[in-house]
């Protein structure tokens, strides 16, 4: 028996002396696991998906119930959080093949929504299905027309409605109805308007009870048209779209109101200038009424409106908001549970944005208060007393959980969550849990689940550091004082970065609204990128200047009418301080940003000349005139009415001050910043006889480069630093 015991039980050979092997085999570990961590990475790797953390896909608690399902592989499946048992409902293989014995097609596992705690549904190809758990059967609901421009599902009634071919469609259970009939080009039904602005993201708004559907009407033909090349064809052929220019004519939006139940069709009396804002379109719990957050073109005057959906008639304006720079509703009204008339509101005045209590035809009265924001509504309590929020009441760099009652006269929240970094939850009132999905520096991703007093039930997934076995470089995150005002700064330093020795810096800089570069969050919100460039020996180093978001209302429009100048100020005093660092050499700074970050990567190369070596400028602005309307007069007013602010932020006037190396990179097809900004750059420079500037295009892509190319994109951006830096 011993000598069995001694022998491979493969190879029937005696085994090495168990000591020895043991010695053996953990010096070979202990050499792999030096050897793992020496691994670099390659800058296909930094556009790899497969480099980010894991997580859960498709996750959704089914309702009423304690248990949430995710698509895991090819399978529908729940998981109990308090023993974390997992059990398929469905597997791929088995609903296509429910479908296809149904006449319908499914060539994987769809995304789905639950119903109710018995009933999930999902779209397949151009039909929408339901399936029954405890009964096992599909059903085959509505059916619509293949690839349609948008579409939105009624969560109650499960009616559809679709835009084909510029016009709404609505699918019932008594058949397809066309309910427009004179769109196109030039004449949109139930798209996103306003160039997604003010929190729009959709066209098709669904009542309550899924009967009444509304919908914008955009009028885009007094619009400019702008050209774009489509080089695939031979020869050549110019395609053009609507691109309402700063200062210039803008669209024309109402909205309509379709009854399913009497098919007609109605609109809002929504008279006023052709080009006043309509936005954040919201039905009132009883669908008897529509709210629409109504701006001014000037966008400083806010009014809430109420229109009745029977006739169109406005009822009432409930309140409005007014500011010397400019007002930006982005978010509807909240209805408190059980009440038509009682809502929560977003709003900046205060200074933060905050919530606050709309009741019984008062003014409003806030519910949370403080020098911090509110960033996110999660839902009410159980009762309907409280609601949860996220905000950044702990750290700007964070996004906590709070509970508040909405009659807490204080104003004082208690915080649900815990643990530095970025949560964000899914919220189980019926059974009284939350998902909390947290991620830091040191956390990639984690989903517990929480009873909603704080107790602990489970650690339900923990995604893996996809960087375990690389060698990284410490990445920091500390506040600069700029002019009185802490400006949040993150660095990417080299491995085995010694204060002895010189690094050159590369600053990456967005530096625009609505954009917050630095959190604390896995990488600290930066990108592999950061560290591929870390690894070959450069300093990354980024900042949040004035102008980004969420610090406040003072804190983002102290840049009005200026952009570039004070987000400038602010990025030089932040390079001045790191400049102190004896491991900074001074001679090799570069900058690089896209976006609204190419804006200030050019303007810092030109309107300070000689602070950094070399940029790389990708999508940029180069003369805000050229830019759309709803953005850009928000920020700067209309180029007649602020001439001093769009000369100065004019890039083209720079143009012969540029003395070091500056690549500059558009899309062909860039929709967002058009072409013709980079192209007037490229003539600026050669008028001035400037031969600093080098330049790529994208054939194909839009604003951003993105798929396979983007590597490629990457690729060009590093070895310019490498080569000029």
């Amino acid at each position: 028996m011993k000598l069995e015991a001694n022998l491979h039980p493969q190879t029937g050979k005696p085994k090495m002396n168990y000591l020895r092997h043991s010695l053996i085999a953990l010096a070979v570990f202990a050499s792999l696991s030096l050897s793992a961590q020496d691994k670099f990475l390659t800058i296909e790797e930094c556009f790899n998906p497969k480099m980010a953390p894991g997580g859960l896909r498709g996750v959704s608690w089914i309702p009423n119930s304690h248990k949430f399902t995710q698509v895991k592989g090819k399978a529908l499946v729940s998981t109990d959080p308090y023993s974390k048992r997992q059990d398929t409902i469905m597997t791929q293989d088995r609903l296509i093949a429910l479908v296809k014995a149904e006449g319908g097609e499914l060539e994987g596992m769809p995304m789905i929504t639950w119903k109710d705690e018995f009933t999930f549904w999902f779209t397949s190809k151009n039909q929408l299905w339901t399936y029954n758990t405890v009964e096992g059967t599909l059903v085959a609901k509505r059916r619509f027309g293949e690839n349609p421009d948008a579409l939105e599902v009624a969560s109650k009634s499960l009616n559809i409605a679709t835009v084909e071919a510029y016009n709404i469609q609505v699918h019932t259970a008594g058949g397809s109805r066309k309910i427009t009939y004179d769109g196109e080009d030039g004449l949109t039904y139930g798209q996103s308007v306003h160039q997604n602005e003010f929190g729009i993201s959709k066209g098709l708004f669904w009542s309550t009870e899924g009967h009444k559907l509304a919908f914008y009407r955009m009028d885009e033909r007094r619009v400019t048209k702008v050209p774009l090349m489509d080089i695939t064809t031979r020869p050549s052929h110019e395609t053009k779209f609507r691109y309402p220019l700063a200062g210039d004519s803008s669209h024309t939006v109402t909205v309509g109101v379709y009854n399913t139940l009497t098919e007609e069709t109605i609109y809002l009396k929504t008279e006023g200038p052709y080009d006043q804002y309509l936005t954040n379109i919201t039905w009132s719990p009883d669908d008897q009424y529509i709210y629409i957050a109504w701006l001014n073109r000037d966008q400083n005057h806010m009014q809430l409106r109420r229109y009745r959906a029977q006739d169109g008639e406005l009822d009432k304006i409930l309140f409005e908001e007014k500011h010397e720079k400019y007002v930006e509703p982005e978010h509807g009204p909240i209805f408190l549970p059980e009440s038509n008339t009682q809502f929560l509101w977003f709003s900046e005045r205060d200074g933060f944005n905050h919530l606050y209590l709309y009741k019984d035809n008062k003014n409003l009265t806030p519910v949370t208060a403080g020098n911090w924001e509110v960033t996110d509504f999660l839902g009410f309590d159980k009762s309907g007393e409280g609601f949860y929020f996220e905000g950044t009441r702990e750290s700007p760099l964070e996004r906590q959980v709070y509970y508040i009652k909405v009659k807490e006269k204080d104003g004082k929240a208690k915080k649900i969550t815990t643990g530095s970094g970025t949560h964000k939850v899914l919220l189980n009132t019926s059974a009284g849990l939350y998902m909390d999905i947290l991620s830091s520096r040191k956390e990639p991703r984690k989903y517990t689940v929480y009873k909603l007093d704080g107790t602990l039930i489970n650690e339900v997934y923990k995604a893996a550091n996809p960087l375990e076995e690389y060698k990284l470089g410490e990445v920091k995150i500390e506040p600069i004082l700029v002019d009185g005002v802490a400006l949040y700064s993150r660095t990417f330093l080299p491995p085995d970065f010694s204060a002895d020795k010189k690094y050159p810096v590369v600053v990456y800089v967005y530096g625009g609204p609505h954009a917050q570069m630095v959190t604390e969050s896995w990488l600290g919100g930066g990108s592999l990128w950061m560290h591929y460039m870390a690894q070959n020996g450069y300093v990354v180093f980024t900042v949040d200047n004035r102008g980004s978001a969420a610090r406040g209302l003072n804190f983002e429009n102290a840049t009005h009418r200026q952009l570039g100048t004070l987000e400038m100020q602010d990025q030089l005093a932040a390079l001045a301080y790191l400049k102190r660092m004896p491991w900074v050499d001074s001679n090799r700074i570069g900058v690089h940003g896209w976006s609204f970050g190419g804006f200030m990567t050019t303007s810092l190369m030109t309107r300070k000349p000689g602070t950094f070596k070399v940029g790389v400028a990708g999508g940029p602005v180069i003369d805000w005139k050229f830019y759309e309307i709803m953005y850009t007069e928000r920020y700067m007013d209309r180029p007649q009415d602020n001439k001093e602010g769009y000369d100065k932020a004019n890039l083209l006037n720079y143009a012969d001050k540029l003395e070091g190396r500056l690549l500059m990179i558009h899309g062909m097809d860039d929709n967002v910043v058009i072409w013709q900004h980079s192209l007037l750059y490229i003539k600026a420079m050669v008028k001035a006889m400037n031969a600093n500037l080098d330049y790529f295009v994208y054939p194909g892509h839009k604003h951003n480069v993105v798929g396979p190319d983007r590597a490629h994109l990457y690729k060009k951006v590093c070895q310019y630093f490498f080569d000029y830096l």
